[in-house]
């Protein structure tokens, strides 16, 4: 059962680093924070080599640490899926994200449906697997008949709790999408 309430905690982690990237209305760092940025010969991360600050409910502000890597640091922009231009100046870089279009704001609801989905497939997953432990343990006369149907339900009880956040998660992103 910890083993299982583990694996759907991750589940719910890395669902919340997706749908935290995003983009609403408002900007957030974690727009860019996971930007491969080719810093001297080694693909980091963006928040580990910068500072990365909203200055405005549409612009961010990017002061790396080592100013040498301003340059790589605006490659790494271009070259991403962003469709962002970065303004440098001499050591930190601007952002300005435009206005979400209605259009855009529904592909990304498709997008953030896209993820729901893929975290509730992991949670079935999860479940069937202790489904199964469950039932190889009463196999093997480690548990009684009626210690399987309580642990069972004790299982089904978790997956309901996690797949309710995760219904709580969507229509609260979905909800900050598609605000004007």
């Amino acid at each position: 059962m910890q083993e299982l309430k583990q694996k759907l905690e991750r589940i719910l982690e890395e669902l919340q680093g997706e749908v935290a990237g995003i983009r609403t209305g408002r900007v957030t760092s974690a727009l860019v924070e996971d930007l491969e940025v080719d810093y001297y010969g080694a693909k980091t991360p963006l928040k580990a080599i910068a500072a990365i600050s909203t200055m405005e409910p549409r612009s961010l502000l990017i002061q790396p640490w080592d100013k040498a890597s301003v340059q790589a640091i605006e490659k790494a922009i271009q070259s991403s899926t962003l469709g962002l231009a970065p303004i440098t100046d001499r050591d930190a870089i601007r952002l300005s994200v435009p206005a979400l279009t209605e259009e855009r704001r529904k592909d990304l609801t498709k997008v953030l449906g896209k993820f729901v989905e893929e975290a509730r497939i992991r949670v079935r997953h999860a479940r069937d697997e202790a489904l199964r432990e469950i039932d190889n343990r009463e196999k093997k006369k480690e548990i009684s008949e009626d210690e399987k149907f309580r642990q069972r339900g004790q299982a089904q009880k978790v997956i309901d709790e996690v797949n309710k956040k995760i219904e709580e998660m969507a229509a609260a992103k979905e909800n900050e999408i598609m605000r004007v």
